[in-house]
Parts: structure tokens; sequence; C-alpha cells
């Protein structure tokens, strides 16, 4: 019995610091003037804040589609996890995007090898067909550019790699023009627009040398 009374006296005394706390709040929210929010609602008006904060994680892993978040959503980062974790990137027939509208690229599956008589070749790519070098690529997908700043030494090693053994180009970006793009191999693109890294004098102008 006397742990009964105590742990009422407890209770009651809970209750009572709660009630306390909440008045100062309500006598706090309505004499305030820097939040609307708290002056009108007073004391339920900081569960805005409250959800405000909780909504991002509430959309990311309940309410957000796949395809929904950027500038990585859902179906990007699974496929990295599990790239990661050496684990098969594979999966199954059917797409989460909509392939609906117009210029979207599509890769049909083709069941059978692809005959001679039937393949089509792609048209030849010439950049610069008025000078005196221009550049010829058969292929329409390349790299785009990423700053070396933003990625890593291995990172750059594997798209210069890859572009070179799939005959593409790949864009250095803003970074600069690194070792390792070169180390790679492949053809490049070298933007110098608009920090100009790598190709300013000293004095900040574009160095044409």
């Amino acid at each position: 019995m006397v742990l009964i009374e105590f742990l009422v006296q407890m209770f009651i005394f809970a209750a009572g610091l709660v009630v306390l706390a909440i008045a100062v709040v309500f006598v706090l929210d309505v004499t305030q003037t820097r939040h609307a929010v708290r002056r009108n609602f007073p004391v339920i008006g900081h569960f805005r804040y409250l959800f405000e904060h909780l909504g991002e994680f509430f959309r990311q892993y309940f309410f957000a589609m796949d395809r929904d978040e950027l500038p990585f959503y859902r179906t990007q980062r699974n496929w990295v996890y599990r790239a990661s974790k050496d684990v098969s990137n594979s999966v199954a027939f059917g797409s989460t995007r909509d392939l609906s509208p117009t210029g979207t690229v599509i890769f049909v599956n083709c069941p059978y090898p692809t005959l001679n008589r039937d393949a089509v070749p792609t048209a030849e790519v010439v950049i610069g067909p008025q000078t005196p070098n221009p550049y010829r690529s058969q292929s329409t997908f390349h790299i785009s550019g990423m700053s070396y700043g933003a990625i890593s030494r291995p990172a750059t090693l594997a798209l210069s790699n890859g572009a070179r053994r799939a005959n593409i180009w790949l864009n250095t970006g803003e970074g600069g023009l690194s070792p390792h793009h070169l180390q790679g191999g492949a053809d490049l693109v070298f933007q110098i627009g608009t920090a100009k890294f790598g190709v300013r004098n000293q004095d900040g102008s574009l160095s044409e040398n």
C-alpha cells in the first residue's frame, strides 16, 4: 500500500509539472511577437516545427516514390548501395519511369541476336567539320561533365577507362584536367568555362596557351 501511495503521489506530481509547463508555454506563446503560429495556436503550434523536421524522414521512407527525390532518387541510391556491397544489380523487367514523353530513350529487349542484314549502323557524328582535324564518333551516348573536385580519383579513372573501352568521349567538367583523366586513355572534352580551372593566367584571364 505504501508503494502504491508513493506511485500515486509521483504520478500526481508529474502531472502537475506537465500542467505547469503547458501553462508556462501558453503564456510565453501568447505574449511573444516573433511567431504568428505560436501566438495564434499556443502550445500546439510547437508541433508544426516538429512535424516539419520529421516530414523529411517520413517522405524519404514512407511517402516519396522511387523517382521523386533530387538530386538522386531512391532507385539510383539502391543501385549504388548494391554495387558497393558487391550484390547483383540486376532488376526484374519493368520500369517505374514514365516512358511516354517524347524523346524518351527506350532500350528494346532483343530475344535473338540481331542479324547483320537487320542491323542499322549508327550515323557518324562529326564535330567541327569545317576545321582541319574534325572529331568523328560513331557513338551517340557519351559521359557528361563531372567536376574532378566533386568525384574521387578512382571514379575519374573508372570513367576514363570505361570511356576508352566504349569508344566514347569523357567530359572533364569544370574541375580541370587531371592526370587521372589522361591515364585512362579516353577521348576527352576539356571543359574550360565558366571557372577556367587550369587554363588561367596569373591575373585570372584566359590563357590561350
